[in-house]
């Protein structure tokens, strides 16, 4: 049995996962949420999004799973010998990626390329040439690759789009099944409702979207096993593993972040406006300060001396991946822990305007004690502040890594994240030619990331937030007919 391990952005991230799930629980439960959501839930942007956003979020979960291999007992240990276990640890999706991650090249290859990039000197026919060698993994089934490459990809593709296509329809058919089921109708009927879009979410513009996803993993999976479908770094590499390793990396800093910035900036924000007095001026001077520090030169200080600790106590790890996921643990909390003014601001300006209504101010006639206010009155009329600032802070939080890591003092460099992979890729640019596709592809996974998450935040601030314009937003994300 291969030995689990727990790493601390791990227990950390599914607590996250538990404690939404809470919420979801709690919302469908409460009416005034539930009719909140039920407008992000009308709103195709966000759904879409919501859509992308749950692949993402499920394959970080499953680079969340670690576990340690047993190794094989040596000849001459004793019966009774512990086990022993691999020096390395891997993830669910590191055992479901075994084959794109071992098959390492001798370094840069295009994508679905059967050849090296760069020409090296070998031997042919006793003669010493330079020439561009084969790859060792990728389109290693080719005989010919000059004569077959083109129709294998194309062959391959098609199965690929086909197998797609046909996981698409059945997607549509269970959507149009579970919309008959659910409603009383008939399944002709459930066809003409989902075909016009005349329900109450934008379920033809999510199906469009989970089959233009599934096309791409269908692709994906037909080439992928055979070819290195976007390409390999300078050490060999495939960049589509690392591309998915980076989405854990991105979740993690964007989550842990905003988890550590509530409780900093609940409780000094709160305090501020209720009290106000000594007690608003002690704490507007120090979010003011912590705002007049340039914040990429207070996280790198902070970063520096965590490196210092983590370099000079390298018996507290047992391995480089604890090692590297200890830093990115204590990355997200300074993150979070520096960024906590911009919410604090809102809840006290918020807070300022509750402790003037009439049934706080009635609470403190009866004798409700400063705290008891706070917990019953004032907190939960600014949850929706909290909620709209998290979720619009999440991507901000997940350029601010990539950012980091590109100047050099972000995540350990084990770990594979998109501004590893971007600052990676800044000396290629300088090549004559270029090497394109490993920015290419650490570009376009973040991009694709961020803008959901921003279309989402979006969706949530228009149903969240009272003064919020709902009706333009709504007539623009209304599909035709």
């Amino acid at each position: 049995m291969p030995k689990i391990v727990f790493l601390p952005t791990d227990v950390v991230l599914f607590l996250i996962l538990l404690v939404l799930l809470g919420y979801v629980r709690k919302a469908w439960r409460n009416s005034d949420l539930r009719q909140a959501w039920s407008v992000v839930g009308r709103d195709t942007a966000a759904m879409c999004s919501a859509v992308l956003l749950l692949c993402f979020v499920g394959i970080a979960l499953l680079d969340s799973l670690h576990y340690r291999s047993l190794l094989p007992p040596a000849a001459t240990a004793p019966a009774n010998a512990a086990p022993a276990y691999a020096t390395n640890t891997l993830s669910l999706l590191d055992l479901l990626l075994t084959r794109p991650r071992e098959a390492r090249e001798k370094s840069y290859s295009v994508p679905l390329a059967t050849h090296l990039f760069d020409k090296d000197s070998m031997q042919r026919g006793g003669v010493s040439v330079r020439d561009y060698p084969r790859l060792e993994f990728g389109g290693r089934h080719l005989e010919d690759p000059a004569r077959q490459w083109a129709s294998d990809v194309a062959w391959r593709s098609a199965q690929g789009l086909a197998a797609g296509l046909l996981a698409s329809l059945s997607l549509w058919l269970l959507a149009v099944q579970a919309m008959a089921r659910h409603g009383g109708l008939r399944s002709a009927a459930a066809w003409q409702l989902l075909r016009h879009n005349r329900t109450d979410l934008p379920w033809r513009a999510m199906l469009l979207t989970g089959s233009a996803l599934l096309l791409a993993l269908g692709w994906v999976a037909a080439l992928w096993p055979l070819y290195h479908v976007l390409g390999t770094d300078q050490t060999g590499n495939d960049i589509l593993y690392q591309a998915l390793k980076s989405v854990r990396t991105a979740v993690v800093m964007g989550s842990l972040a905003t988890l550590a910035t509530l409780p900093l900036a609940l409780l000094l924000g709160l305090l501020a406006g209720y009290f106000r007095g000594w007690v608003d001026d002690l704490i507007q001077y120090v979010y003011t300060v912590l705002s007049s520090i340039p914040s990429v030169l207070l996280i790198a200080a902070c970063v520096l001396l965590i490196q210092g600790f983590v370099d000079s106590h390298p018996d507290v790890f047992v391995t480089g991946l604890e090692r590297a996921d200890i830093r990115l643990f204590l990355l997200a909390s300074i993150l979070g822990l520096t960024g906590w003014a911009a919410l604090a601001r809102l809840l006290r300006a918020e807070t300022f305007k509750l402790a003037e209504q009439d049934y706080v101010l009635a609470a403190r006639a009866f004798g409700v004690s400063h705290w008891g206010i706070m917990r019953r009155h004032i907190l939960p009329n600014v949850l929706h502040i909290v909620l709209i600032v998290s979720v619009l802070d999440f991507s901000g939080l997940v350029l601010l890594e990539a950012v980091l890591s590109y100047v050099g003092v972000g995540v350990d460099p084990t770990t594979i994240s998109f501004g590893t992979m971007i600052n990676s890729a800044r000396s290629e640019l300088a090549r004559d030619p270029v090497i394109w596709w490993n920015l290419l592809a650490g570009f376009v996974f973040m991009l694709v990331f961020v803008l959901a998450m921003q279309l989402f935040a979006s969706g949530v601030q228009d149903a969240f937030d009272p003064r919020a314009q709902r009706a333009p937003r709504k007539a623009r994300n209304q599909d035709p007919p």
